[in-house]
């Protein structure tokens, strides 16, 4: 009877490693420069109307929040009705359509989300709607909470 064993390689095979930390930076770049970070600071107390029938905006990066709602004063007191526009309050509703103008220029694809306080004044509204219309902005969303 013949034996026959099995021949037993003699280097053992191993992952080569030297290319990883070039991988895991290109990584980390990749998602460094994917992520978009944007953290605004509300001056204004926005408490949002419910809808029934809402839709969710998927593209974030082209739209442009507009906060109108009365002013956080110190010792959680609120003051009157304002409009801010990224981390700062507009003292004159006319500047709303020089800023929109411009970010549009940046974006043309922007959709402006109006985010207003549900007891806020619609006069103020209705200002800051017409700047829009000037602005030539007429992609509006009107963000609400959801019915449930």
């Amino acid at each position: 009877m013949a034996n026959f064993k099995k021949k037993q390689a003699g280097s053992k095979q191993e992952i080569p490693t030297s290319a990883m930390p070039d991988v895991v930076f290109m990584l980390l770049f990749f998602f460094m420069v994917t992520t978009v970070l944007r953290e605004v600071t509300l001056k204004v107390r926005v408490d949002l109307t419910q809808a029934g029938n809402i839709e969710k905006i998927e593209e974030k990066r082209l739209v442009s929040y507009i906060y109108i709602g009365p002013e956080r004063l110190p010792g959680n007191r609120l003051g009157e009705d304002k409009v801010q526009i990224d981390d700062s309050i507009q003292p004159d509703i006319g500047a709303i359509r020089t800023i929109m103008y411009d970010k549009l220029l940046e974006e043309p694809r922007m959709i402006v989300s109006l985010r207003v306080d549900k007891d806020s004044e619609f006069g103020l509204l209705t200002d800051v709607q017409e700047e829009l219309k000037q602005a030539s902005a007429f992609r509006i969303n009107y963000s609400t909470k959801n019915e449930n």
